[in-house]
Formats: structure tokens, C-alpha cells, sequence
């Protein structure tokens, strides 16, 4: 059926774009002294680190050489910790901050981490795991929960999210499935009880594999199987204006796409021929897809950030595309987008707001060699691999060679 698309035309829907999700310059309580606290703290650990020679970017030079000249507000990192050698909160922090990465995402409320990330300009999400879904399902364990993981912690600690499980839609569990929508009403009203929920959104992570459809990105689908549960989902987001997060890996697809397209590299792309809208890299094309399926569910406006994306640098050896050159190329272009706060074709002027994954490399992880091979950076803070984050402070260095502008065209077919 011939479609009338635009940037924000399609499917006779018409949404409305969505602020960028964050809360602005609010009041959180924090007390006038709080810097020169945190200063006190981060000489006395700077000291530490220096005597037992600990993962620290003030001794690995990173602060000044490595970090970015100026902050991108649209790009977070998400920091696993599935290793037996990763580094202490506090020093984690220390080099999110040498890096200028203000947003952080973790996969649980690991009490250290939340006490080592109070006072800082960090912005963190955190995690409630599947296992728990069940149990949140009544609205009083829900508020427990909130009153025991989250309201200890905030406002001193920036928690910006709460993710309720993890690709939840596509676990093996499908019994899980039908705890989702009431575990994340009921923490989302939680936070209303203790009035944090004007500063912390609700949502869940999900996988490319929920879509049925994603190629081309205007023929985006939800699966049929998951379509009710889905509805009721959209349906809290709209309500709440929070975003529908996914996790996105053009890795898994390299061995059919062509390489540059799937890294960002200079390439012809494709155009969808129902939009005529122009793709020059995958990512953009699968948060595309999705932004189609949620309209197509009858939601418009419905933000979609990429909770997840990265590149192995290792692998096995049936794994030939997780190199070194490649997990640099696709999170070093995936960087000098963020710079230029881009959105995607659909979505030019709304900024599409990506966490790379992962911070370290973590040994413990199950699973092929590349699951344990998706860091920046090594456990003791060494880079595992040279994104260039020096260079990217300068969109015009020569390197950047690759396009910094999304082409969207109006058409009627």
C-alpha cells in the first residue's frame, strides 16, 4: 500500500516528538557542600590508588590525554560486572569522569556502586533482575523495593532509571513475560508514593529479536506472540513518557551486510523504498524499525533510545569479524555521531541517545570468547583497544572522514 512518509509522517500516524528524556536543571537537595566533600574524598582515593597501585586514571594518564574535551550528553556506557578483576566503584567512577561520560548503566543496584557514584555528575540506571519479576508483581514488595534500593540512595545519587529486567520479551522464560507490565507499573507507582517519579523513568530493555519485521526499517513488526503483552507495555510509556529501550548488535548481522554499512564506514547504504529515506549505517536503520513498529501498534512519540551496542574485540574462530579493527571503527563512528548529536533519518532533530557496551572486559562472562571481549578498556583501566578519544574532540581531524549528517527526504509514492 503506497505510504506518505516523512521525518515524523507514517502510517497515517502522526507523532509528537519527545524532549530528550532528561530532566533538566532540577532541584535535588544536594547540599552546598557537596563538591568540596566529593574533592576531599577523591584526593584521599587518588592517594590510595597511587600507594596500592590501583586501576586509576589519575596513574594511567587518562584524565587529560584520553578524555573527552567536552561532554556528550546524548552517549552513556554501560558497566557490567561479571569479571573476578574489575576495579573497585570508586576508581570506575574516577575514570568515567577522566572521560567526561556522564550516564552509566548497570545490571543490578550494587550498593557499592551506588554509594561510590553519590555526589558525582554521573547519571546511572539501574537494574532489576528477572528473577525478581515475579515478586514485584504486588505493589507492596514494589514499594519495598523502590524504599530499599533506590530511596537510600537518591538524590545524592544521580539515578535516572530503572530498568525492570532485560530483554524480557525474548527471554527463554516466557513465563516471565506475563509478570513484566505489572512489575513495571508498580515500581513506576512506587516511586510516585515517595515522589521520585518526576525524576526517574521506568522502562525495560529489549532485543532487535522482538521484532518480527525489521528490513526494510518502514516494514518494522513486533512478533505476534508478544504483541498484547507489548500493547499494554507501549501503552505505560506513552502515559509515563518514558522510552522504549533496545539493545542493538549490527555485529551479529556482519556476516550478511556489507561490512562498512554495519561500521559506519563510507558506503552507498540503502534507501527504503516506501520512505525513500536514506541509511547509511545499520544501527540507525534498526532504531528506525523499531520506532515503525511501536506505530504501527497505534503509539506515536514513543522515544527509542539504544540501551545497548558494541563490537567484540575478540573472538572465536568462527568468529572473523570480532577484531580489534573492527570493535574500534564501529565505537569510534558510533563517537563521532554522538559528537554531533545525530538522530537517525526518521528522527533528524530528535538527538538518538546510545550506551556502548561494555566498559570492561569481563572474564567471567558465559558464553563464546566475544562475550567476554566487548570493553573499552581492560580491568586495570588500560585501553583494551584506541577508539581515538583524544581526536574526537575535533570533528574536522582527518580521520573523521565519514559523513556527520542523517538524509531524510519527504516523498509520496
Amino acid at each position: 500500500m503506497p505510504l506518505y512518509l516523512s521525518n515524523e509522517i507514517f502510517l497515517c500516524f502522526c507523532p509528537k516528538k519527545v524532549a530528550g528524556g532528561h530532566f533538566g536543571n532540577r532541584e535535588l537537595g544536594l547540599g552546598h557542600d557537596w563538591k568540596e566533600t566529593r574533592q576531599t574524598k577523591r584526593k584521599a582515593l587518588s592517594e590510595e590508588n597511587e600507594k596500592n597501585h590501583a586501576c586509576s586514571p589519575f596513574k594511567t594518564g587518562f584524565r587529560d590525554n584520553y578524555g573527552f574535551l567536552r561532554e556528550i550528553k546524548s552517549l552513556g556506557i554501560n558497566y557490567g560486572q561479571v569479571g573476578n578483576n574489575l576495579p573497585q566503584p570508586e576508581n570506575v567512577l574516577d575514570l568515567l569522569i577522566s572521560l567526561k561520560l556522564t550516564k552509566a548503566r548497570i545490571y543490578d543496584t550494587n550498593p557499592q556502586i551506588l554509594t561510590a557514584f553519590s555526589n558525582s555528575n554521573v547519571e546511572l540506571i539501574v537494574t532489576v533482575e528477572n528473577q525478581m519479576l515475579a515478586v514485584l508483581t504486588d505493589p507492596q514488595q514494589a514499594l519495598q523495593w523502590v524504599s530499599t534500593h533506590i530511596k537510600p540512595y537518591f538524590p545524592a545519587t544521580r539515578i535516572t532509571g530503572i530498568a525492570v529486567g532485560n530483554e524480557v520479551f525474548t527471554d527463554d522464560d516466557t513465563t516471565l513475560l506475563a509478570y513484566l507490565v505489572p512489575a513495571v507499573v508498580n515500581i513506576h507507582s512506587a516511586l510516585a508514593q515517595l515522589g521520585l517519579d518526576r525524576y526517574i523513568q521506568v522502562s525495560t530493555p529489549n532485543s532487535l529479536a522482538v521484532l518480527a519485521e525489521s528490513f526494510p526499517p518502514s516494514a518494522g513488526t513486533f512478533k505476534t506472540e508478544v504483541s498484547g503483552v507489548m500493547s499494554q507495555f507501549l501503552h505505560f510509556l506513552s502515559n509515563t513518557k518514558s522510552p522504549f529501550w533496545i539493545n542493538a548488535y549490527p555485529y551479529f548481522a556482519y556476516k550478511d551486510i556489507p561490512l562498512d554499512y554495519v561500521l559506519f564506514k563510507p558506503n552507498s547504504g540503502m534507501v527504503d523504498p516506501y520512505t525513500k529515506l536514506h541509511y547509511d549505517n545499520m544501527l540507525y536503520a534498526q532504531v528506525d524499525a523499531v520506532i515503525f513498529a511501536i506505530a504501527r501498534m497505534g503509539f506515536n512519540g514513543i522515544e527509542v533510545r539504544v540501551s545497548e551496542t558494541g563490537w567484540p574485540s575478540k573472538g572465536d574462530s568462527d568468529e572473523v569479524g570480532a577484531t580489534i579493527e573492527n570493535a574500534a571503527a564501529y565505537n569510534k563512528n558510533i563517537l563521532r555521531r554522538q559528537l554531533n548529536s545525530e538522530g537517525t533519518p526518521l528522527r533528524p532533530n530528535m538527538r538518538l541517545e546510545v550506551y556502548l557496551f561494555a566498559l570492561f572486559n569481563e572474564d567471567l562472562k558465559p558464553g563464546p570468547t566475544s562475550e567476554r571481549n566487548y570493553g573499552l578498556f581492560q580491568p586495570d583501566c588500560t585501553m583494551a583497544y584506541n577508539v581515538g578519544l583524544s581526536a574526537l574532540s575535533s570533528p574536522s581531524t582527518p580521520s573523521a572522514s565519514i559523513s556527520l549528517t542523517s538524509s531524510a527526504t519527504k516523498v509520496k509514492t
